[in-house]
């Protein structure tokens, strides 16, 4: 068996121009553009990069970006202040405070003051709440681009067999929580489950977000599965290699030969979160001005 390449890129291009074409629309109807304001403290490089994507890919879906960057011994009052005039902001439809903060910040204090109707990041005690409840909600980027992959792939996902490995609050719970309400059976292993790979030659579905290099062999998953593989984990580097390479938790070329599809990595998974990010912001905007949102996001 030679498995399908998920190609998050490709899909994460469409998204893009349906969500470019729709902030026109909005534009045209409100005259204004739907409006991002990320909130980056301190200098974390990979925070750097990160927030950089976001304000450029912001920009070319015709949207209003916003960067508030701030020194890394700010004070949490100071932090609290902004995000509380961003929710004031009618310019601004979507918060998002780069994770994770420097250590002597409150997380969880900063998450719970964003406005749940602009937290496009879907992490308030709210919009987390709403998740579990079965309400329609904002959902956080990256499972919910993993649900979006996961129906171009399935006609129904109704009573497959799903694990999702990880149990974060921005991916691994909330993407169990999206299996549920697609009517999977969904169980959820972490760094004490035991026996991992008799669960996984059950699951029709295996969402992988761990971060352990290659910890899920290929001959663990389930013949004709489809793996999404959520890990981004960089290799130490091999003689003559500057770097080493970043590869994701399934042991990629493995498993190939056993599932139906798989995400690579890089190239997958991470590729379809910045889109999903601006999907959130449009669908926000949306709300905010009390119009209909567009069903085809």
């Amino acid at each position: 068996m030679s498995a399908e390449r998920i190609d998050g890129k490709a899909f994460a291009a469409k998204l893009r121009e349906r969500v470019g074409a729709q902030a026109n629309t909005f534009a045209e109807q409100t005259g204004r553009k739907p409006g991002l304001a990320v909130v980056l403290v301190g200098e974390d490089p990979a925070s750097e990069v990160y927030v950089r994507a976001k304000g450029k890919a912001t920009i070319a879906a015709g949207m209003a970006s916003f960067e508030h960057r701030l020194a890394a011994d700010t004070d949490q009052q100071t932090l609290i202040d902004l995000v509380e005039r961003l929710n004031a902001d009618e310019a601004v439809d979507g918060i998002l405070v780069q994770l994770p903060l420097p250590k002597h910040l409150d997380e969880k204090a900063v998450i719970a003051t964003i406005d749940p109707n602009k937290d496009v990041d879907g992490i308030t005690p709210t919009n987390a709440g709403r998740l579990v409840l079965g309400m329609d909600t904002l959902v956080s980027c990256t499972p919910l681009g993993c649900l979006l992959l996961l129906r171009d792939l399935f006609d129904d996902l109704s009573g497959l067999d799903a694990v999702v490995i990880g149990r974060s609050i921005l991916f691994g719970k909330p993407m169990a929580q999206l299996l549920l309400s697609e009517n999977c059976t969904v169980t959820m292993a972490h760094s004490r489950t035991r026996d991992l790979k008799s669960l996984l030659r059950r699951a029709d579905i295996v969402v992988a977000a761990v971060g352990v290099p290659n910890l899920i062999r290929g001959d663990w998953l389930k013949p004709g599965s489809v793996v999404l593989d959520g890990g981004i984990n960089r290799l130490d580097p091999e003689p003559g290699e500057a770097k080493g390479r970043i590869v994701g938790d399934v042991a990629y070329d493995e498993a190939t030969e056993h599932v139906r599809a798989i995400t690579p990595v890089p190239g997958g998974v991470g590729a379809t979160t910045i889109a999903v990010l601006l999907r959130n912001t449009l669908v926000a905007a949306y709300r905010n001005e009390g119009l209909e949102v567009l069903q085809d996001l």
